[in-house]
């Protein structure tokens, strides 16, 4: 079955939800988890922490190089995801629905390639 990216975006530097909305979201996110557990999408997911907390590892002109600090410098950041299961697009768009009403923020769906045959 396809897998599916959804990606939690959100605003650094953006004033945080109070703490009473804060605890909606769990309940909801938690909810909307256990869900996806019972109709056999889930595969895994996470929240991650502040994006400055972050280490780009590269490669330049044939060293590698380690930065502190996000990769991209702009405010709006992976906050988070899921890797779902679905059947098409479609079902993927129905669970980033939910998922957006959920944790209140913008969800990315993105398909994974396909793996080899080998």
């Amino acid at each position: 079955m396809p897998q599916y990216l959804l990606a939690v975006h959100i605003v650094e530097g953006d004033a945080p939800p109070a703490a009473e909305e804060m605890e909606q979201i769990y309940k909801a996110v938690d909810a909307l988890n256990h869900e996806l557990k019972q109709g056999g999408a889930w595969v895994f997911a996470g929240g991650l922490h502040p994006s400055d907390t972050a280490t780009v590892v590269r490669m330049t002109d044939g060293e590698v190089l380690t930065t502190d600090g996000p990769y991209t410098e702009t405010k709006e950041q992976l906050g988070g995801f899921w890797v779902i299961e679905a059947g098409d697009l479609d079902s993927a768009l129905d669970w980033a629905t939910k998922a957006t009403v959920a944790c209140r923020c913008p969800i990315e769906v993105r398909p994974f390639q396909d793996e080899p045959e080998g």
